[in-house]
C-alpha cells in the first residue's frame, strides 16, 4: 500500500480514517475537498487536474476521495489501494450531523477559509442533506468501480463495520509514537 485513496458516504470517517492510515504508514495524506475548494464562496480550484497529477506520479499518498469528476478515474488509475468505508445511514447520519452542527456552531474555517453556516443547511448540497440522498448511489457507484475491469489491479478493502476497519488500522504498520 503505497497509493491510497480513502472511499465512502460524506460523513463516513474518510478524512480521519486516512489521516490516521497516513500517520502509520508514513504516507502524505492530502484532503481532497482542500485541493478542491481553494478559496471564498467555495471557489473551485482551476489547476485542479494539474495539481492531483503532480502529488499523486510520485508513490506514497493517501487521498479521503473517490475524486471530483475530473480527476477521479487518474486517482483510480494510480492508486494501488482502496479503502471503502460501505457504512449504513444508520453509522453515517449522526457522524455527519454531529460534525456539521459543530462546524456551524463554531463558525469554523474549512477548505478555502470557507464555513458551514445556518443558513447554508438550506442546500441541497449541504453535507447532511448530501450525505442522505446520496448514500445509494455513491455506494452503487463505487461498487461498479470496484468491479470495473479497468481498476482490476486495486487492492481494495471493503468495511461494513467501523470496528472491523479500526481493527484493520491498528493492525497496519506502525503508529509515529510507537508500535503498531
Amino acid at each position: 500500500m503505497r497509493s491510497i485513496l480513502v472511499v465512502g458516504v460524506t460523513g463516513a470517517g474518510k478524512s480521519t480514517l486516512a489521516a490516521a492510515l497516513g500517520a502509520r504508514l508514513g504516507l502524505r495524506y492530502h484532503e481532497m475537498d482542500a485541493l478542491y475548494f481553494t478559496g471564498p464562496d467555495w471557489a473551485v480550484n482551476a489547476t485542479l487536474v494539474a495539481d492531483v497529477g503532480r502529488l499523486t506520479e510520485r508513490p506514497g499518498w493517501i487521498i479521503d476521495s473517490p475524486g471530483y469528476p475530473e480527476v477521479r478515474d487518474l486517482l483510480w488509475e494510480r492508486a494501488d489501494t482502496i479503502v471503502w468505508l460501505d457504512y449504513p445511514r444508520r453509522v453515517i447520519m449522526p457522524r455527519v450531523l454531529r460534525r456539521s452542527l459543530l462546524r456551524s456552531a463554531r463558525r469554523e474555517r474549512i477548505f478555502g477559509g470557507n464555513r458551514e453556516t445556518w443558513r447554508s443547511w438550506l442546500s441541497h448540497e449541504h453535507p447532511v442533506r448530501w450525505s442522505w440522498t446520496q448514500h445509494g448511489r455513491r455506494r452503487a457507484e463505487l461498487a461498479l468501480r470496484v468491479a470495473d475491469p479497468r481498476f482490476a489491479h486495486l487492492d481494495v478493502h471493503r468495511f461494513h463495520d467501523p470496528a472491523k476497519a479500526d481493527a484493520w488500522l491498528r493492525a497496519q504498520g506502525r503508529s509515529v509514537g510507537g508500535a503498531a
